[in-house]
């Protein structure tokens, strides 16, 4: 089976790889172009250079760094608006752009939680991209970003209940919030075993967050047993363009 294109549009420097490091490595694997889009943290920060290391491992191309700050860093884009208070039109219109100057059959981001945390950039990142994703087709809006292109799927990142067994057990004592989805909800359930690996690799390459104890520093003080546990899995929930039941005459359910 031909494995589609995919952009990953992800938050932070990080998220890429602790959540759809193993999709992206697979798909690369298997000859699709990937890319990843991050919304926040300047190109000139520390940051951008373990992103680009991951990307690298990943073999998902160069970064594709919107700037914007991080809303829990000021020092992430100095000078620069905080993502979630920047227009979201401007944030839909730059998203846009990369979309279509990528042109990919598949786009990946955030669940509507914003992942287990709840992050409010990863929450925002969602919104963007749903709309960015749904206006990329259409040929009256930003006819400056370039020629429209519609995506075959968007897929959303998540976790389901049942894997709350696992994470919870490694999450627990850290306090954080654990938003998981009803298993019911996941549509594609990719085992991510082969890249492993890869996976692990760039989530470590994030050298800041293993030193500040954030996930990836999490993942690096864990054994290889748990880690399998913790990755080897990646849920999605996929969010059609377009509906597949034709011409209707009224709403249905």
């Amino acid at each position: 089976m031909r494995v589609p294109s995919l952009l990953a549009v992800f938050a932070h420097p990080d998220d890429e790889s602790l959540s759809a490091g193993g999709v992206l490595a697979r798909h690369a694997a298997a000859g699709a172009r990937t890319s990843v889009i991050t919304a926040t943290w300047a190109p000139e920060t520390p940051r951008a250079a373990e992103l680009a290391e991951a990307l690298r491992i990943l073999g998902a191309g160069k970064p594709r760094m919107l700037g914007y700050g991080d809303a829990g860093a000021g020092h992430s884009a100095p000078g620069r608006e905080r993502f979630c208070q920047a227009p979201l039109d401007e944030a839909v219109r730059r998203v846009v752009a990369h979309i279509r100057e990528f042109r990919p059959e598949v786009v990946v981001t955030h669940d509507a939680y914003g992942g287990l945390t709840g992050h409010p950039d990863h929450v925002h990142t969602h919104r963007v991209t749903l709309l960015a994703f749904q206006a990329a087709g259409l040929e009256r809006f930003a006819p400056e970003a370039g020629e429209p292109w519609q995506p075959r799927a968007l897929y959303l990142a998540a976790h389901p209940h049942s894997a709350m067994r696992v994470w919870g057990a490694h999450l627990a004592s850290t306090g954080r919030a654990m938003l998981s989805v009803p298993d019911a909800r996941i549509t594609a359930t990719v085992d991510v075993g082969p890249w492993l690996e890869q996976k692990v690799s760039a989530v470590l390459a994030h050298r800041t967050e293993v030193a500040r104890g954030a996930a990836p520093g999490l993942i690096a003080g864990l054994p290889e047993s748990d880690r399998e546990q913790l990755l080897c899995t990646e849920w999605y929930i996929r969010h059609d363009a377009l509906s597949a039941a034709g011409a209707q005459t009224e709403l249905t359910v």
